[in-house]
């Protein structure tokens, strides 16, 4: 099993930047990590990914401000957020993945294990 934790939320203001992270521990081998996000009133919608081989991927919104990285020495997946807006504000999940079958990134039905998620507040 995988416990995957995140930290690094917070509150910050239109503009700014975090820098979320996402541990893991446990007996594992994991394919792929993911962050995804839930807004109030709408759906989980998956955000950026990353995959063994390196390759990573971005839902449109955040390309460009959002970067997706890894530490492998640490067990560690960071999100790094810049240029933050409203819509960014969301609980936001770290999840793995554990096979590369029929992985789709941005399906969130492929991952296995979900950290608790961390709170990201974007103030005009």
């Amino acid at each position: 099993q995988v416990h995957l934790v995140e930290s690094g939320g917070g509150l910050v203001q239109s503009g700014g930047s975090l820098r979320p992270s996402c541990a893991a521990s446990g007996f594992y081998s994991i394919y792929a990590a993911a962050w995804f996000r839930h807004a109030p009133g709408r759906e989980r919608v998956f955000v950026v990914g990353i995959i063994v081989t390196g390759t990573t991927y971005y839902t449109d919104s955040v390309k460009g401000r959002f970067t997706i990285s890894r530490d492998n020495s640490k067990n560690t997946v960071y999100l790094q957020m810049s240029s933050l807006n409203a819509e960014d504000t969301a609980d936001y999940y770290c999840a793995a993945a554990f096979s590369s079958s029929d992985y789709v990134a941005e399906f969130g039905g492929k991952y296995n294990s979900w950290g608790q998620g961390t709170q990201v507040t974007v103030s005009s």
